[in-house]
């Protein structure tokens, strides 16, 4: 597997903690613990960022800065709410699974970069998995509002990639994803007064608050924005499918899930899809591969 593959890869499986860090502070709203991570996030790259003198506006593509921070802001409440409404299972399906196809219409459309049939049998074998993984759950809920969420939150997550993706040529991937996570992070601030923060005051909530926007986000983000230098965006997206693969897995060794015969198969079907994408190495040019 090529190092930019397995950033991305990386990355998706430290989002993949987010879930099981949660269930450490069960009386946390959801939305609030998305506004929180974010500000703890951007705060750790701004430092990071002026500790490496990598903090600077200047060059950047204001349009594209102010997009990807929009989209990325979006992407917490619409998915979480998204959650809420109708169910973990359902939410995360259409959530995170509507991203790749997204992904790859925008690609198409805007970009001119036609999909592979390497990258079509990945997307699909990934998405297919990702809907037997979560049919393990006992009760399936469908929302309207809730599935217009969460395809709301698979479109942020495909524009706050693909537009990265630009904004990484040119510039350092700590410093785009710094000065984005900032902005993203002032936008979300309400969210930290509106709903209950208060799960904040204890030693879990402040070691799920760090790991969170340490890891889950800082580390995760910069590995992803360095990624995607090599990466094209829509394939970015959909290796993000280890996302809830790794959740599956640390919810049956570590929370203790009971996962069915077709839930398995399905996590197989998204390593398969995973596998496809990064280990075979595209022989066409960059504009036409996956």
């Amino acid at each position: 597997m090529k190092a930019p593959y397995f950033m991305v890869m990386f990355a998706a499986v430290l989002w993949g903690t987010t879930g099981t860090a949660q269930t450490f502070i069960p009386a946390s709203h959801p939305i609030s613990v998305g506004a929180v991570r974010l500000a703890v996030g951007g705060i750790f790259l701004f430092v990071a960022a002026l500790a490496m003198n990598k903090f600077r506006f200047r060059g950047l593509h204001t349009k594209y800065v102010f997009f990807a921070a929009i989209s990325m802001a979006c992407y917490q409440p619409f998915f979480f709410s998204a959650v809420s409404l109708t169910g973990v299972a359902v939410g995360t399906v259409v959530g995170i699974g509507s991203a790749p196809v997204m992904a790859g219409l925008i690609d198409w459309l805007f970009m001119k970069r036609r999909k592979s049939r390497r990258w079509w049998m990945a997307t699909c074998l990934s998405i297919i998995g990702c809907g037997m993984l979560f049919l393990n759950s006992v009760e399936i809920t469908v929302d309207p509002l809730g599935i217009l969420l969460a395809l709301g939150a698979g479109l942020s997550f495909a524009a706050y990639t693909l537009t990265s993706e630009k904004l990484v040529k040119n510039h350092s991937p700590i410093t785009v994803v710094a000065v984005v996570f900032i902005l993203s992070a002032i936008i979300l601030s309400p969210f930290l007064f509106v709903f209950d923060s208060s799960w904040m005051a204890n030693v879990n909530g402040v070691l799920v608050s760090l790991h969170l926007g340490i890891l889950a986000t800082g580390v995760a983000y910069v590995l992803f924005s360095k990624g995607l230098i090599k990466v094209p965006g829509s394939t970015a997206v959909t290796l993000s499918l280890a996302e809830p693969l790794t959740a599956a897995l640390l919810g049956v060794f570590v929370v203790g899930e009971v996962f069915s015969l077709v839930s398995w198969i399905g996590m197989a079907l998204i390593l398969c899809g995973l596998c496809l994408l990064s280990i075979s190495s595209p022989k066409k040019s960059r504009a036409q591969a996956a």
